[in-house]
């Protein structure tokens, strides 16, 4: 396969490596052109994982009319940016989603913004580092085209990184767009100090949120027991990796929103978060984490939140 991965943050340097070491023919997207000639010169991404081994990955610019050539396009950039390097692609390879997120100006699914060329989505528990390191791991590829998404599958699976098919495209990217929210909480969390037991109801009751907005949505329940659901959720918001999960451990301990972003890099969750609420109060559902990260994000005491959400009125589970 000739792929053509677009976005050379960590995220599309692991995964071109990844590509690159089952045989396929890859060129990596950059935005700057210094960036890919120092690709091209040395085989290593020097802004990310410059460790990773990118010798035989091709190098260019993103606006490279070459990339018509590729049989498909692997785009991995901020979901801010995903509408815009989509339309502004040349030809009509199908398209693999790495971002996980919603479109900001419309709320959409990114996926719904690639149906015309065929579209498919890859989500679950892989930080970037870890899969440049050749450590094992496991994703998830869904698409509404079964045939397309078994392609995808043959073609990415390895010893290391294993590739289950999922036709739940719906429930797939709102679990890859939501858990980035509930990371910020989480983040939230470490940052005050609240513990692992916590911590641990934090996810559990999260993991509901998310489901519940799922089946509002058309999802399967069961995608959210699976990688895409509990497995990124888990590593999300633990993990010393994860952008959203520092990103709340920054802004509970005194640091604006913009500060933890300038700092850290893209973290998704900020962006996510308003739509989610505004998807949620579309469908008339309950959001109550999701709703309390957005009004931290607009300057509400976190330590008000978290005795706001556990003086809540019991319920049932």
């Amino acid at each position: 396969m000739k792929a053509a991965v677009v976005g050379a943050g960590a995220w599309g340097t692991a995964f071109s490596s990844l590509l690159v070491a089952r045989g396929h023919d890859v060129t990596l997207a950059c935005r700057d052109p210094e960036q890919a000639r120092a690709i091209e010169e040395t085989g290593h991404n020097p802004r990310h994982l410059p460790a990773a081994d990118l010798s035989g990955v091709s190098a260019t610019t993103v606006d490279d009319p070459s990339l018509a050539g590729a049989d498909l396009h692997v785009i991995a950039v901020p979901s801010q940016a995903f509408g815009q390097v989509v339309r502004a692609l040349p030809g009509a390879a199908p398209v693999l989603s790495l971002t996980k997120g919603l479109d900001p100006e419309t709320g959409e699914r990114l996926s719904e913004l690639v149906e015309r060329r065929g579209a498919a989505v890859l989500s679950g528990p892989n930080f970037a580092e870890e899969i440049a390191d050749g450590l094992p791991a496991a994703a998830v590829i869904a698409s509404k085209d079964h045939g397309l998404a078994l392609e995808l599958q043959e073609a990415v699976n390895s010893l290391t990184f294993r590739v289950y098919v999922n036709e739940d495209v719906v429930g797939v990217e709102l679990c890859a767009a939501a858990k980035n929210v509930m990371a910020l909480a989480a983040g939230g969390v470490d940052g005050l100090g609240l513990g692992d037991n916590a911590k641990a109801a934090l996810i559990a009751r999260g993991l509901a949120e998310m489901a519940r907005l799922g089946e509002a949505c058309g999802a399967r329940s069961e995608t959210f027991s699976g990688l895409a659901g509990m497995g990124d959720l888990i590593v999300t918001c633990w993990s010393r990796h994860g952008r959203n999960r520092q990103a709340g451990e920054l802004i509970a301990r005194g640091a604006s929103p913009d500060e933890a972003a300038a700092q850290i890099g893209t973290v998704e969750g900020l962006t996510t978060a308003p739509v989610l609420r505004d998807l949620s109060r579309r469908l008339g559902i309950e959001l109550p984490i999701t709703e309390g990260v957005c009004r931290v994000l607009d300057g509400e005491n976190l330590n008000e939140l978290a005795g706001s959400l556990m003086g809540r009125q019991p319920t049932r589970e």
